[in-house]
């Protein structure tokens, strides 16, 4: 576990490092130097090591280290059991394509089933889509994670899934809601992201 507060920018860092160990460990690898991870996912070696040292003793100098061990290690900080079962809330244009997508297995989990408020948007792709009205009966048992695709009744569709046991939810809405502490929100505004791929495009043209 780590032994001190994980500062944000290291933890967006964990899963490149995570996929990089993942697709190292399949063409062979067993042992890596920071230096050649570095070139591998074009992240200084000084940052990789900075970042490593908050999961512990990972490496050996002049060893460098485990691919298994850090793979393990990964897996059990950033909740990679396979395993994990995620809802979807709005089956609508972007809710499908996710649904359509769904290749988190084997990553951290897949999702599972999804809810919408649309009668026409009910049982009409490959994972299960159940009106919202049963949530409570269909959620799966243990499931902590949603992914909310909604673009109206925003806070009611949160609420639902808060009164369900959800404790994460990842956010396509662009909407502002509430949510109560102990329930994390991650918003996901594509539009903002371009942005700022423009600006630093922009930038390094200077």
């Amino acid at each position: 576990m780590p032994t001190k507060s994980v500062p944000k920018a290291t933890l967006q860092r964990y899963p490149i490092y995570l996929k990089a160990l993942r697709k190292l460990k399949n063409s062979g690898v067993t042992r890596i130097m920071s230096k050649e991870l570095s070139e591998y996912v074009a992240i200084e070696s000084t940052t990789i090591r900075r970042d490593f040292s908050f999961l512990g003793a990972l490496g050996k100098q002049g060893y460098g280290y485990d691919v298994d061990r850090l793979i393990e290690i990964f897996n059990e900080q950033l909740g990679m059991g396979f395993d994990e079962k995620i809802i979807l809330v709005g089956a609508g244009n972007l809710g499908k394509a996710l649904m359509n997508y769904n290749r988190w297995n084997h990553v951290v989990g897949e999702i599972v089933c999804a809810f919408d408020i649309r009668p026409e948007s009910v049982g009409k792709t490959p994972i299960p889509v159940y009106h919202v009205d049963e949530m409570k009966d269909k959620i799966p048992e243990g499931c902590r994670i949603a992914i909310l695709c909604v673009s109206s009744n925003v806070q009611d569709a949160a609420d639902r899934l808060i009164e369900c046991g959800i404790t994460g939810i990842v956010d396509f809405s662009h909407e502002h809601f509430q949510v109560p502490k102990g329930v994390l929100v991650k918003p996901i505004d594509v539009v903002s992201t371009i942005q700022e791929l423009v600006f630093e495009t922009n930038n390094m043209k200077k």
